[in-house]
C-alpha cells in the first residue's frame, strides 16, 4: 500500500473510533441501572404444607446477620398492600433488617384470612404454622440472618396468627406484635372464631396463658417479647382482645397484668408496660388508641406509611413496634439524613481509659468512638448497636481498654 493510501485511511480510523465510542457511551447510558430493592416473590422455600406464598424485601446492603421481620396481612389483603401501605418497608431501610410476607391464597380461606381458628393450621409443624417457619428458616439461611432476631407482626387475622405461631414456635421468635389480634388459643373452628372476634372471651389470665403452653408443654423459656395494638372504637375485633393478648402474655412471662409504666405517643395513643420501666425493659406492652378502628395505625405526615383500607391514619405503630423491639428509635427524622443540629454534649477533653462518656450518637460517630453504617451506629471495638444515628439518640459508652468501647447503658 502506497503513504498516499495509508494518509487516507488515518481519517477514517479516527472517525470510525469516534462512532464507536460515542455507541458505547449511548449503550451505557441506556443500560439497566442498578434498582434498590423491591419485594420480591419466593418461588420455593421448603416445606409448605398450609400452601402459602412468601413475598421477601431485603434493603441493599444489608449486612450480615441483620434481624428479620415476618409480616402477616388481614383478611382481604394481599403482602403487596401490606408492604406498601404499612411502613415496614421504609422501617427495613432506616433499621437495618430484613422483610418476610406470608400472604394466603383463596383457595385456603375464601376471604384471604390466615386460618387461627384452625388446629391443623396452628399446632407446630403443621399447616399454614410449619409454612411460616419454613419461611423463617428459609429467609434466614438465604440472607445471612440473624435467627436469634427474628419477629412477626400481623393485623386481625395475620395478627391473630401471631399470637398462634409466637406460642407454638418460642424458639423460633424473639418477638411479636399483634394488631388488633386475638389472644391465642381462642377459638378452634370458625363458629368459635366469630364469638372471640366480638364480644371477645373474658378468660381469666391463667386461661389465656395456659394456651399458650399448652403448645409446647415443655418449653420454660425464654417466651417472646409481645406488643399488642388495639383501637378503642374497634367494632370488628373488639378491644377486650386487646387485653386478653395482655393477660395471656403476662401470664406467660410470669409478671403481673398491671402495667408497670405508661407513656402518652401521638394520637393520643396509651402505651402500658408490662415487667419493665419503659419500652426496652418490658416484656409485655399495650398500645391503645382512642378512637381507632379496626386496622393498623400508620402516621402518613411522619412518613411511617399510607392511609388505606385498614390502615388509619393516627400513630406510627410499626416505628413503635421497631423500637420496643430494640430494631429502631421509633418514629423521627430520617436516620441516613447528616443531622442538621450542633451538638450540645460534646465533652471538652478526650476522656481518660476505663471513663464512660454521655453523648449523642452522632458525637460518638464524629469523635471516634463509634462508627455509622446504613443510618446505624455502633460502639468501635466492641461493636455494640447503639441505635439511631442522630442528634437525637444519647448512649452511654466506657472505654474498657484503650480504642475498645462498649455500651454501657446508664452507667454515666
Amino acid at each position: 500500500m502506497d503513504s498516499a493510501a495509508r494518509r487516507s485511511r488515518v481519517p477514517l480510523a479516527l472517525a470510525l473510533a469516534t462512532v464507536l465510542a460515542t455507541a458505547a457511551a449511548l449503550l451505557t447510558a441506556l443500560a439497566p441501572r442498578a434498582h434498590a430493592a423491591v419485594l420480591t416473590p419466593v418461588a420455593s422455600f421448603g416445606a409448605d404444607p398450609g400452601d402459602l406464598s412468601l413475598y421477601t424485601y431485603v434493603p441493599d446492603g444489608l449486612p450480615a446477620n441483620a434481624p428479620l421481620v415476618v409480616l402477616l396481612h388481614g383478611c382481604a389483603q394481599d403482602a403487596d398492600a401490606y408492604h406498601r401501605h404499612s411502613g415496614w418497608a421504609r422501617a427495613a431501610d432506616t433499621g437495618g433488617f430484613a422483610l418476610a410476607y406470608a400472604e394466603q391464597k383463596t383457595a385456603n380461606n375464601a376471604n384471604r384470612c390466615f386460618n387461627w381458628f384452625e388446629p391443623g393450621d396452628v399446632t407446630r409443624d403443621s399447616g399454614e404454622a410449619r409454612s411460616i417457619r419454613s419461611m423463617v428458616e428459609h429467609t434466614v439461611s438465604a440472607h445471612g440472618l440473624d435467627a436469634d432476631r427474628v419477629y412477626a407482626s400481623g393485623l386481625s387475622a395475620g395478627g391473630a396468627m401471631v399470637n398462634e405461631v409466637l406460642s407454638a414456635y418460642p424458639d423460633l421468635f424473639a418477638g411479636g406484635a399483634v394488631v388488633a389480634g386475638i389472644p391465642a388459643g381462642c377459638a378452634t373452628s370458625m363458629i368459635d372464631a366469630f364469638t372471640c372476634m366480638n364480644p371477645g372471651r373474658t378468660w381469666s389470665p391463667q386461661q389465656w396463658g395456659d394456651r399458650v403452653r399448652a403448645k409446647n408443654p415443655g418449653w420454660t423459656g425464654p417466651w417472646p417479647r409481645v406488643a399488642v395494638w388495639h383501637g378503642t372504637s374497634d367494632t370488628t375485633v373488639a378491644p377486650a382482645n386487646g387485653t386478653g393478648s395482655v393477660r395471656q402474655w403476662t401470664n406467660v412471662h410470669g409478671i403481673a397484668d398491671t402495667p408497670t409504666a405508661t407513656e402518652s405517643l401521638p394520637g393520643s395513643t396509651t402505651a402500658s408496660y408490662y415487667g419493665g420501666s419503659d419500652d426496652a425493659s418490658a416484656r409485655v406492652a399495650h398500645y391503645s388508641v382512642p378512637g381507632l378502628g379496626h386496622g393498623t395505625p400508620v402516621d402518613p405526615a411522619s412518613d411511617c406509611g399510607t392511609a388505606g383500607a385498614y390502615f388509619l391514619a393516627s400513630v406510627c405503630s410499626t416505628g413503635y413496634t421497631a423500637r420496643f423491639w430494640g430494631l429502631g428509635d421509633g418514629p423521627g427524622p430520617d436516620p441516613t439524613d447528616p443531622p442538621t443540629e450542633e451538638p450540645t454534649d460534646t465533652p471538652t477533653e478526650d476522656p481518660d481509659p476505663g471513663d464512660c462518656v454521655r453523648a449523642t450518637n452522632y458525637d460518638h460517630v464524629r469523635a471516634g468512638r463509634a462508627v455509622q453504617r446504613l443510618g446505624l451506629a455502633y460502639a468501635v471495638g466492641s461493636d455494640d448497636p447503639l441505635g439511631l444515628w442522630n442528634v437525637f439518640v444519647t448512649t452511654s459508652l466506657t472505654e474498657t481498654s484503650p480504642g475498645y468501647w462498649e455500651n454501657t447503658p446508664g452507667a454515666c
